[in-house]
């Protein structure tokens, strides 16, 4: 595989066609106009647009970090040039519907063509998917005449797109913030506060910035309760709709950040003058809520760049390890033999198995969750609509965190294998590593999700959650018909009977004074559940990839099989092992990390 080749040419068919029946959604009528051979010329695009104008610049952006000159912002200019491409291909709108100007995509495939340029360059690639993201909330709760003067141009790419939730003194605590909203007698609201961290907050990409914006009605109810969601452009339109003058929105500084360094960090100022035009969305105080709709998908697609900027480092590793020797291995051992390539040593091989677990893995999850929102979407079944938005709440921890925690992993262990070349700014594997260190923090650090799993989605609607998840995991496992994944359920069923003991365990202690435990556990609940989640995931890719060895003699792809099955082998055997340790811990209220006292620090 070349090492400007982004994805693996079999890996994306396999996820959507092969382990998702992908196709089976343009049997509904919002998919009709669609088959296999769109989507096909739809990827094949995105990874032309991907490898020709995104993955060049990449190493380029983070050597040359936008620039404030006090006035504005300015970047190298190929990533305008790639920008410019990513609008005029309409994938900004690709979710949308044709009545919209859109391409009427399922998520599934619209994640999937996603890949191409996470892989190639998730910095320039954060403009237009941001931008997407708040279209989302507009498109949801907005007014109509909200929608008519923004969305038409956000989903041409000729306004982009924020979300502006923390301040300077609140992070995740929302509740803490003090940006606030006064009405005006023409139904408009004057913005006043500042935010801090907001990607994409300034640039000269488009012609117009729409931010979402979080702040409190003076006079609303006190905490998350009182906040409310506004649209809080760059520019204000003039009366027909054109660009007008500057509202009171002011960069104040970028941020100079570890990694994505191509995207623009910023702090903003809102109504230094008073005069910073505002726009509800949808009803006061419900601004959380509405903002929730963004962060939950957000949180899949941050998930997803995880693994796929993982999985780059997974591919550039082994590139490198094909084509570097080093060292003999027996019976060829001897001073007068060539050198081997190094990915033919035992621990070389460990290192690519488990970067290959943990990116590919990454990617089909988060391929799933897609998936559900297609499920969810195309459903008659009301009850089932229901089951599985249940199911999609309850996952969507594990698709943040997941993918986010093990890519990053990926990567370390990419540069590990490149060895002293790896902590060199001459190879790249260590951008992949500080890009990818990000997604741990961003939309709700990994220790949000993992409380968020511990004390509301395993529980809330008597459980439903996870009554679904363990049917859909149970189905699948009953419908293995092949012998070595046939094995690795086995293998999974002991530790599915371990969290429903937990769970039970759990489910006692939390109305106690021992639940205070889980404050300091949550991450070891969060382990047993996600190892889980990702066993059952491998051993659908392995049962089907099980499946395609019986029917192909194309060596490339019986190779790419063999892989797979390899891969869920080294999941189930090196890696679902591990939380022997955290139900342990739980089983015990270990109560280590919330007993520890700040002084003893």
């Amino acid at each position: 595989m070349a090492a400007d080749t982004l994805i693996n040419d079999f890996e994306l068919p396999f996820q959507l066609y092969e382990v998702l029946d992908t196709e089976s959604l343009c049997q509904h009528s919002k998919f009709a106009e669609h088959n296999r051979a769109t989507f096909d010329a739809t990827l094949e695009t995105a990874n032309k647009i991907a490898t020709d104008l995104f993955l060049p610049h990449n190493h380029m952006a983070d050597k040359n970090e936008p620039q404030f000159d006090g006035k504005k912002v300015s970047m190298i200019d190929e990533v305008k040039v790639a920008f410019d491409a990513f609008r005029d291909s309409g994938f900004i709108a690709a979710r949308y519907s044709f009545d919209e100007g859109g391409m009427q995509l399922p998520e599934t495939v619209t994640t999937a063509l996603a890949g191409y340029f996470m892989a190639a360059n998730p910095s320039t690639t954060a403009y237009p998917f941001l931008t997407s993201a708040a279209i989302n909330v507009l498109a949801h709760f907005a007014s109509d005449e909200i929608k008519q003067a923004f969305m038409p141009r956000m989903l041409t790419g000729e306004f982009t797109g924020t979300m502006a939730l923390t301040e300077p003194h609140a992070g995740s605590s929302l509740a803490d913030i003090t940006t606030t909203a006064t009405e005006q007698p023409d139904g408009s609201y004057r913005i006043k506060g500042s935010k801090i961290y907001i990607s994409g907050g300034d640039h000269e990409l488009s012609d117009n910035i729409i931010h979402l914006v979080l702040a409190k009605i003076p006079g609303g109810p006190g905490g998350v309760k009182g906040i409310s969601l506004f649209v809080v452009p760059k520019y204000r339109l003039t009366a027909d709709g054109a660009v007008g003058e500057r509202n009171d929105v002011h960069l104040t500084g970028l941020l100079h950040k570890l990694g994505y360094r191509g995207t623009t960090s910023t702090a903003l100022s809102f109504g230094d003058n008073n005069e910073c035009y505002g726009y509800l969305i949808g009803e006061p105080h419900f601004g959380l809520r509405y903002m929730f709709k963004m962060m939950n998908e957000a949180r899949i697609a941050v998930g997803f760049g995880a693994a796929m900027i993982g999985y780059r480092g997974y591919q550039y590793s082994l590139a490198y390890a094909k084509d570097r020797t080093q060292g003999r291995i027996a019976p060829n051992n001897k001073p007068e033999h060539p050198a081997t390539a190094i990915i033919q040593h035992g621990d070389v091989k460990r290192m690519l198995l488990a970067q290959k677990a943990y990116s590919e893995g990454g990617i089909s999850l988060c391929l799933y969750g897609s998936n559900l929102i297609d499920r969810i979407n195309t459903t008659d079944d009301a009850t089932l609509k229901a089951e599985l938005t249940e199911l999609l709440d309850l996952l969507t921890p594990v698709l943040k965190a997941w993918p986010s925690e093990y890519g990053p992993k990926a990567n370390d262990l990419g540069i590990q294998v490149l060895g002293g070349a790896g902590y060199t700014r001459e190879y790249f594997a260590e951008q992949f590593r500080r890009d990818n260190r990000l997604n741990p923090i961003h939309e709700g650090t990994n220790g949000v999700q993992a409380l968020d799993l511990s004390f509301r989605k395993l529980w809330q609607n008597q459980g439903l959650g996870i009554q679904i998840l363990q049917r859909e995991i149970m189905h699948d496992l009953k419908a293995i018909n092949t012998a070595e994944s046939a094995q690795l359920a086995a293998k999974l069923i002991p530790y599915i009977g371990q969290l429903q003991k937990v769970l039970l365990h759990l489910s006692q202690i939390l109305a106690t004074e021992k639940a205070i435990t889980l404050t300091g556990n949550a991450q070891a609940l969060m382990n047993i559940f996600a190892a889980i989640v990702m066993s059952w995931i491998w051993i659908r890719q392995a049962s089907k990839a099980e499946q395609q060895l019986t029917t192909t003699q194309d060596s490339g792809k019986q190779n790419f099989y063999q892989g797979k099955i390899q891969a869920a082998k080294y999941f189930i055997d090196w890696e679902l092992p591990t939380i022997s340790r955290d139900i342990e811990l739980l089983i015990n209220d270990n109560s280590v990390c919330t007993d520890m006292q700040a002084e003893w620090f």
